[in-house]
């Protein structure tokens, strides 16, 4: 599998691994099923709220802090078991946790950051999945400031591996040209003191 990023980090993009069906399929379960909260962050001492859903889940209960913001783990559901097996399958790596973005049209996204928080497994992969609206994903080093842009097709998967975190942010950028809804997980491996891996 071919590295998109030339320098610094390596980023696999492996298309679209489910099929039009499958992804209808994993689209609706996880609208239906998942436990949807928006999203909380304190930036600049403002406890902000976002439009974008979120959702916490893994193997289990364990706490996970981004945005200064505390979020407790839902254990797995059997679809989420389900894709996970298929990604480790894929990815030859192993995951114990998923955080999953919902989009509900182009007007929402992410802004730039790296995915470089204490509790994650230090170079470890992380397995983002796209069901729903395809969105452009963009990433930038944080010295070069070179820029690389791919479009994430709806059943896909990429992996963000090695020292990605450390020398290129990421984001996802607003669009007023897409205007249905986009699903995101990202699998990943925390590093708890009581819950160290499955």
């Amino acid at each position: 599998m071919k590295n998109i990023l030339p320098y610094d980090g390596v980023v696999k993009y492996y298309g679209q691994v489910w099929n039009q069906l499958e992804s209808q399929k994993y689209f609706e379960l996880l609208m239906r099923d998942i436990l949807w909260e928006n999203d909380q962050a304190i930036i600049f001492g403002r406890h902000l709220t976002t439009k974008r859903k979120v959702a916490w889940y893994g193997s289990h209960p364990f706490s996970y802090t981004y945005s200064k913001v505390t979020k407790h783990a839902h254990l797995w559901l059997p679809f989420l078991s389900e894709l996970k097996e298929e990604v480790e399958g894929k990815t030859g790596a192993t995951y114990n946790s998923c955080l999953l973005n919902l989009y509900h049209n182009g007007s929402e996204g992410m802004a730039w950051h790296s995915d470089g928080e204490k509790d994650l497994k230090k170079h470890g992969t992380i397995a983002s999945l796209s069901f729903g609206a395809e969105r452009k994903f963009c990433f930038k080093h944080k010295i070069e400031k070179e820029k690389i842009d791919i479009i994430l097709e709806k059943g896909s998967l990429l992996t963000m591996e090695g020292t990605t975190q450390d020398h290129w942010l990421h984001r996802l950028p607003p669009t007023k040209k897409i205007h249905e809804p986009r699903i995101n997980l990202t699998f990943r491996t925390i590093i708890n003191t009581d819950y160290n891996g499955d």
